[in-house]
């Protein structure tokens, strides 16, 4: 689903995906064009056709786990693992998942956050395909990466919904990377 691999199958999932997927200016903050997600996921057809697009790309990365980035890529994520036959694993804000916990500590525009993860989500030999719905700085999604790996397991990939391609967030992602795929279904 890269942008140097896609057919008409990936064109016409794009041209669904973006016709659901809602323009709010001035969200949450006035020059904001903030990029709506929820008619999609009202719409059965388009959230089945994410759903199966991400499915697909578990299979062809051989993941073995799935992890959802707080809060909007848990909603996409679960039913990928549930449907790919695959574990799922949210990635929280800090402070929100009970016992043992492994944090993980990143850069903002302004100050920084923490995320974390259960200590025993992941197991050595996990290959973990990380899914959200937007790429735009790349901070939260770097910061997984380095959650994943340090609890012993493989990173098979990154996919998202939407890429912000006019925000650095690729760029910031391509050392954590470390060789492992960059999947945008759309870039805006």
């Amino acid at each position: 689903m890269s942008a140097t691999r896609a057919s008409g199958a990936d064109q016409d999932l794009r041209d669904l995906l973006l016709s659901r997927i809602h323009d709010v200016p001035d969200y949450p903050k006035p020059g904001v064009m903030f990029k709506d997600i929820t008619p999609l996921l009202a719409d059965a057809e388009a959230f089945g056709a994410l759903t199966d697009a991400f499915v697909a790309l578990c299979a062809h990365h051989g993941a073995t786990k799935v992890v959802g980035l707080e809060a909007r890529g848990f909603i996409l994520a679960a039913p990928v693992a549930v449907r790919a036959g695959l574990g799922f694993v949210p990635v929280r804000k800090a402070g929100k998942l009970p016992g043992a916990t492994l944090a993980q500590s990143y850069e903002l525009e302004y100050g920084t956050a923490e995320i974390e993860m259960h200590a025993d989500a992941l197991d050595a030999g996990d290959r973990v395909l990380v899914i959200d719905d937007v790429l735009a700085t790349g901070g939260t999604a770097e910061a997984s990466l380095q959650l994943i790996r340090r609890a012993g397991a493989e990173v098979a990939g990154v996919a998202v919904l939407m890429e912000l391609g006019f925000l650095p967030g690729r760029a910031r992602l391509e050392s954590a990377l470390a060789g492992a795929p960059l999947e945008a279904l759309i870039t805006v």
